[in-house]
């Protein structure tokens, strides 16, 4: 079942579930999964205080991950809900759950801009307009010196032990980079990846290489994705050879990066029981770039979730009183 089949399912599923209002003890408990990374750590504490303080729910937050919460949620019918789950970890199994009616897809989509992919500094985009896509890029690794040997272009790939390492190395490969003068760069760690790119960005330098958003650092530095012309060469390519190791991947084929897909989803009792805030959840859309901003706070500010979230909610009614009918937000203000 591919992505938009999962989400078709889930909406019918839901049927006619999404509702007028119900009185606000009708919520009753509700358990959020908060992963272990900081924009689904916001997002469940967003979850959590709309959920508690506009409608009335008993929210108990409890820490998850993607594929322990989404074995908990099918198996046990519980957590409730994960607000942001990755579906590409689980695609295969949470589109059994779907079809099965264990699992709903209340959103798919819950931040916008999210993925991953192949970026370059704002400044570099500015000075070389014409550079607007990956395939435009590669022909010129003159622009971006490698500082070992400048004849060469640097690529920053991800270190070594990543998941994201061998999609990249095979990437490289698959797009010939080599032979048209690019050497993938090894950052070494996480503090290596986010130093080069605060590095570039200081001194005005290029920088080309991997990153994801929603992140902190794509917040922080602006960095700025290139599209690829390439076309997605399917999930054989991709699942079967891409992301393994270069060992077991004898002949890439280029692709564009396989798409990130991520979905709000709850157990199919409490899609059943709580239309009201499934309501809320099927609305519940957060920009990107504030969801990165909200991550530069976090950063900077040593702040928790929890204490992003009352930011969020204190400084951006603009955007999450959209989500929300009048008198729940009127709650949700008088809470803060």
């Amino acid at each position: 079942m591919n992505k938009n089949k999962l989400f078709a399912a889930s909406v019918l599923a839901l049927g006619t579930m999404a509702g007028g209002a119900f009185a606000a003890d009708e919520c009753g408990s509700v358990t959020i999964a908060e992963m272990n990374w900081a924009s689904a750590s916001l997002l469940a504490n967003v979850d959590a205080i709309i959920l508690e303080e506009g409608y009335g729910c008993d929210v108990d937050i409890i820490s998850g991950d993607t594929t322990p919460t989404f074995t908990s949620m099918n198996e046990k019918g519980e957590p409730d809900l994960a607000p942001e789950l990755w579906v590409n970890a689980v695609r295969e199994p949470l589109a059994k759950a779907v079809e099965e009616g264990r699992i709903v897809s209340a959103l798919e989509g819950p931040i916008t801009g999210l993925g991953e992919g192949w970026w370059v500094t704002k400044k570099f985009k500015e000075n070389h307009p014409e550079i607007d896509t990956v395939e435009k890029m590669l022909e010129h690794p003159e622009l971006v010196p490698y500082i070992e040997d400048e004849s060469k272009g640097a690529f920053m790939g991800c270190p070594a032990g990543w998941g994201c390492q061998p999609a990249n190395a095979n990437m490289f490969r698959a797009f010939d980079m080599e032979e048209k003068g690019w050497v993938l760069v090894d950052p070494g760690s996480a503090a290596g990846l986010d130093g080069s790119i605060a590095k570039a960005v200081n001194r005005d330098e290029p920088w080309f290489g991997y990153y994801w958003s929603p992140t902190a650092v794509i917040g922080r530095y602006d960095l700025q994705m290139l599209p690829f012309e390439t076309e997605w060469a399917g999930s054989e390519n991709w699942d079967g050879c891409i992301v393994k190791s270069v060992d077991d991947c004898a002949d890439p084929q280029p692709s564009s990066w396989t798409e990130s897909v991520v979905h709000s989803v709850v157990t199919a009792d409490f899609a059943k029981e709580n239309a009201v805030t499934m309501g809320y959840l099927e609305n519940r859309v957060f920009p990107g770039d504030e969801m990165n901003a909200m991550l530069v706070y976090m950063n900077e500010n040593q702040a928790t979730g929890e204490d992003a979230a009352f930011e969020f909610l204190a400084t951006k009614e603009d955007i999450w009183t959209q989500w929300v009918p009048a008198d729940v937000a009127e709650k949700v203000k008088d809470a803060l």
